[in-house]
């Protein structure tokens, strides 16, 4: 299947800021695309790319006193199958996990383990390590958390959103990373564009998304403890410990984000 996605973004800034994005497709997808990806500035501003540790293509740009507009538009193809399961797959002992994965079992700036750890063994201590374990973290965490935008805010932690029992997608993805990094079962938290493909239309504004992948079975998998269902057309812009790691944009200097369109639609072509 095609999917277009895209966005087009607007900051107003009164001087000269300084800002670091993670607005392109991770590099994983790059040989997916079927057109030109392309961030384009208006006003035209110098703009360069590089990877950080994590493999995501981060993109420096100042954005020039009065403002700029952020934009891209690309057709990428897709295998239009729901997120896999392997209920088969084995939870490791930490001793056999690989180097680069230990990480991920680490507690981070927005998933406290050491606040949550007791909590986790109460709750998932019983049940059978491996993916029914995960299963029941990511159903917890639906069930125990209300989702909605008026929730959202940019300092909540893990901890607060099991606490507050509300929050938007990312809260999710924290909360659930947390518990399972607290059960010894290494978790990364992934962002990028997930449409409303193969369910009924959602009667809300298109927006970025959150999920999260676990280490079993020698490799990651995905899980969404906010839809708690396989979904299509998952498109991975970026990956990290948390969301600190894949922030969309973070500005060093006073900005305010004055428009935030997100397309992500199923098409027959490639326009």
């Amino acid at each position: 299947m095609l999917i277009r996605a895209g966005y087009d973004i607007a900051f107003d800034a009164e001087v000269a800021t300084p800002m670091l994005a993670m607005l392109s497709v991770h590099p994983s997808r790059n040989k997916d695309l079927r057109t030109l990806h392309r961030i384009a500035a208006d006003p035209a501003v110098p703009m360069y790319d590089y990877q950080d540790a994590f493999g995501n293509v981060c993109t420096r740009i100042t954005i020039p006193a009065g403002g700029v507009t952020l934009s891209c538009d690309f057709v990428v193809e897709d295998d239009g199958l729901p997120d896999p399961a392997a209920p088969d797959a084995v939870q490791h002992a930490v001793e056999d996990l690989p180097d680069d994965v230990l990480i991920f079992l680490l507690g981070s700036r927005y998933c406290e383990t050491d606040r949550l750890s007791d909590t986790a063994w109460s709750l998932f201590g019983h049940i059978p390590a491996g993916w029914e374990r995960v299963r029941a973290i990511v159903e917890f965490t639906h069930n125990h958390v209300e989702f909605g935008y008026h929730h959202a805010r940019a300092t909540k932690t893990a901890w607060d959103a099991y606490q507050e029992r509300q929050g938007v997608c990312r809260d999710f993805a924290h909360l659930a990373i947390t518990l399972c990094r607290c059960m010894n079962i290494p978790a990364r938290y992934c962002t990028g564009y997930l449409g409303d493909i193969g369910i009924p239309p959602v009667d809300a504004p298109m927006d970025f998304s959150a999920w999260f992948d676990v280490y079993l079975g020698g490799r990651w998998h995905t899980f969404d403890a906010r839809h708690n269902h396989p979904r299509i057309g998952r498109i991975l812009m970026a990956r990290g410990r948390d969301a600190t790691d894949t922030a969309l944009t973070t500005a060093f200097g006073r900005t305010t984000l004055v428009r935030f369109d997100v397309h992500t639609d199923e098409v027959d072509a490639v326009a």
